[in-house]
């Protein structure tokens, strides 16, 4: 009989003392279940913008990249240009001074 005596007490105590916090916590966990859901759909949210940044950032390289290939081949082709342009400004000279040497031999044959 002492159980008995000692488990109605017990069980009163629970339900007055244990019972209204777990409930409270319960409906604390339900909150914080909430926030968790909203903070994931925020994450995604954020994963989902920088993967359309990354995306983005990474056409615009790639036309850049583009971009300075047609201009390297632009240069080079600007650079041939004009090492064939004084290739021949030096031919040009060198003929020029070859019949300045030629004149001047014949001036002093002359004299």
């Amino acid at each position: 009989m002492t159980r008995v005596g000692i488990y109605d007490p017990m069980k009163a105590a629970i339900q007055d003392l244990v019972a209204p916090t777990l409930h409270e916590l319960r409906g604390e966990i339900v909150a914080i279940r909430g926030e968790l859901q909203a903070a994931r759909a925020d994450i995604k949210r954020v994963d989902a913008k920088i993967d359309n940044v990354d995306a983005r950032l990474g056409d615009k390289l790639d036309s850049l990249a583009a971009q300075m290939g047609h201009m390297r081949g632009e240069l080079v082709a600007e650079i041939r240009r004009v090492d064939a342009r004084i290739d021949g400004v030096d031919r040009e000279l060198r003929t020029a001074i070859d019949i300045r040497e030629r004149l001047a031999a014949l001036e002093a044959r002359r004299s």
